[in-house]
């Protein structure tokens, strides 16, 4: 077979030289976009990452696809309806970033906390003041985690360790993990108006699209700070901005965008996948969101540990080898 593996970058590729021995195997250090696919339109196996174009457009190009390994735990950027009707099976990777991504969530609470962005920005300029950069401590406060898989329970138990009161919320309670990890389900509208930071953990879907919304946020505290790891759908842009305004919220450290493909397509100067529309009220609260002092933002890069990125490639030759197999891994949809 064919496998064509994207938006790889050269150390990346030796995790799957071993297929080449028995199959065709070609590294693209680009994302797949229509033009790539064209190149490769008579791919078996591709792998992409989640920046890569897999929209029906880009996906019909190819002519014999059989099999997708996206390397991400979601696959929302992945058109399924089409895969589902043309029989193209999808795996992904469901638990490479358990630490890592909620080790990330701390890292922009503390960042937000201790004002570390602005400290660390006033003493290059040689400023040593310490006017204006008084935070707050972690321990004693609450913090409500949104959605306890794997991610969401080592977030919890990372803030038992910071001495923080947790609340969490699950459509699926896994009552062992709350018990020995010391934290309390509750309903959402209880977690909102009780804790003073909220963090998202859930998958980006149709049934967790703007659940952090106007009315999310008038049921939170007045100055809690909102934590997002997790999708940039999950919170409603104009909602977050006016919360932001108003001093509803004191404070966001976000990993992710809705529109974050485009900011990062204008950031990197146009490169040739942003050729598709994107929803301009949005694109345009990203960039407010990007200049606001009182918001952290991050490129989605979460997940990118030399560890976690490792887990990732393991797993996705694991998912392609068993495909090859007939018996692929990590299903999706």
């Amino acid at each position: 077979m064919k496998i064509v593996i994207f938006d790889v970058e050269p150390w990346e590729c030796e995790t799957f030289e071993a297929l080449g021995e028995d199959h065709e195997i070609v590294f693209e250090e680009a994302n797949l976009d229509a033009e790539k696919a064209e190149e490769h339109s008579d791919a078996e196996i591709i792998s992409a990452f989640i920046y890569s174009d897999l929209s029906v457009d880009v996906l019909e190009t190819f002519k014999d696809l059989k099999f997708i390994a996206t390397r991400s735990t979601g696959f929302d950027h992945i058109d399924m309806d089409h895969c589902r009707e043309n029989d193209i099976a999808v795996s992904n990777v469901p638990t490479y970033g358990t630490n890592t991504v909620a080790e990330h969530a701390f890292a922009l609470l503390l960042a937000i906390s201790h004002r570390i962005v602005e400290a660390a920005d006033r003493t290059r300029r040689g400023d040593f003041s310490q006017e204006g950069l008084q935070g707050f401590d972690l321990r004693g406060r609450t913090i409500g985690v949104v959605g306890t898989g794997d991610i969401g329970a080592h977030a919890a138990r990372i803030a038992r360790g910071f001495e923080m009161n947790v609340l969490a919320f699950d459509v699926e309670p896994r009552e062992d993990v709350a018990r020995d990890f010391g934290f309390e389900y509750v309903g959402m509208d209880e977690l909102l108006s009780r804790s003073d930071v909220v963090s998202l953990h859930v998958p980006g879907n149709e049934k967790t699209k703007h659940m952090i919304d106007r009315t999310a946020f008038d049921k939170m505290k007045d100055g809690a700070i909102l934590i997002n790891t997790a999708r940039g759908s999950v919170v409603e842009m104009r909602a977050l901005l006016e919360a932001l305004a108003s001093g509803k919220l004191a404070a966001a450290g976000l990993d992710v965008l809705p529109e974050e493909p485009a900011v990062r397509e204008e950031a990197e100067l146009l490169r040739r996948y942003f050729k598709r529309e994107h929803d301009l009220d949005t694109l345009l609260a990203d960039h407010i969101l990007l200049r606001m002092r009182n918001v952290v933002i991050t490129p989605h890069s979460g997940f990118n540990t030399r560890e976690a990125v490792q887990r990732i490639l393991d797993t996705t030759r694991e998912n392609i080898e068993g495909f090859l197999k007939g018996d692929p891994p990590n299903l999706v949809g």
